[in-house]
């Protein structure tokens, strides 16, 4: 089954740049959603290949905002859309005792939401093009006890049970659903962090292969399971974290 056209959320940069220019290069077209509408497509890609990102600035908390681009993306590409990969999300810390119910509900509706808008909006296209790969971006500290990081464990816990359940009742449909669930990956947001502070001396010895993931493993991952075609690899999630979760 080819996929022609898939939605990428969160495009413009980090993960998200890395997941379109990979089904870029497999030569699937990319509709590129972002808040700043940012095409990931590096300066340096020769023609064809700029012609498989369709760049498009879009709230991912807004279904109306999603439809609206999905609708765009097809019109321009004239093709329907098989795929989508909702990567779109953000990180707020602090303590517990402090978390403020409107911090809680930003971090669900972008985290958990947002995901599950968008799975809803591209089921009709995919139920249409007869098949469909949806993979949602969660994190390994969906299983993990993290101090300050309540709302965000929250949020990608409920990831991977959208993920579950959209699995078990989209499976008749022939579309499947997997989470991708990453530890530390080395983007624009922590780099300094990463290299320059502290953080990066603790995931030395924290992370058992001795250094945290880059985007663009992440991207190969999503561009491989979109060329699998299994029909039977559905509600799963992936980790992929060097195996930090599994250490004590």
């Amino acid at each position: 089954m080819k996929h022609h056209c898939v939605i990428v959320t969160g495009a413009s940069r980090g993960i998200g740049a890395a997941v379109a220019i990979a089904l870029a290069e497999t030569g699937i077209t990319v509709g590129c959603l972002s808040r700043s509408g940012q095409n990931p497509c590096p300066s340096d890609a020769d023609e064809s290949l700029k012609q498989r990102f369709i760049a498009l600035a879009c709230d991912v908390t807004d279904r109306d905002a999603i439809s609206a681009a999905m609708q765009k993306v097809a019109e321009i590409t004239h093709h329907d859309i098989s795929g989508i990969v909702n990567n779109a999300g953000i990180h707020i810390s602090g303590p517990s005792e402090d978390l403020a119910a409107d911090a809680f509900r930003q971090m669900m509706d972008v985290n958990a939401l947002a995901v599950l808008q968008g799975c809803q909006v591209a089921y009709p296209w995919m139920v249409k093009a007869g098949h469909g790969l949806i993979i949602n971006m969660g994190s390994f500290y969906d299983r993990l006890g993290i101090k300050h990081n309540l709302a965000y464990c929250a949020s990608k816990a409920a990831v991977g049970a959208i993920t579950r359940c959209l699995a078990v009742e989209w499976a008749q449909k022939n579309i499947r659903v997997l989470n991708i669930a990453p530890g530390y990956i080395v983007t624009d947001l922590n780099r300094d962090a990463i290299e320059q502070g502290p953080l990066g001396a603790f995931l030395a010895k924290r992370i058992p292969r001795g250094a945290p993931g880059q985007p663009q493993e992440i991207g190969q991952l999503v561009a491989h399971l979109f060329a699998l075609n299994s029909a039977f690899m559905t509600g799963e999630t992936i980790y992929i974290d060097g195996a930090q979760s599994l250490t004590d």
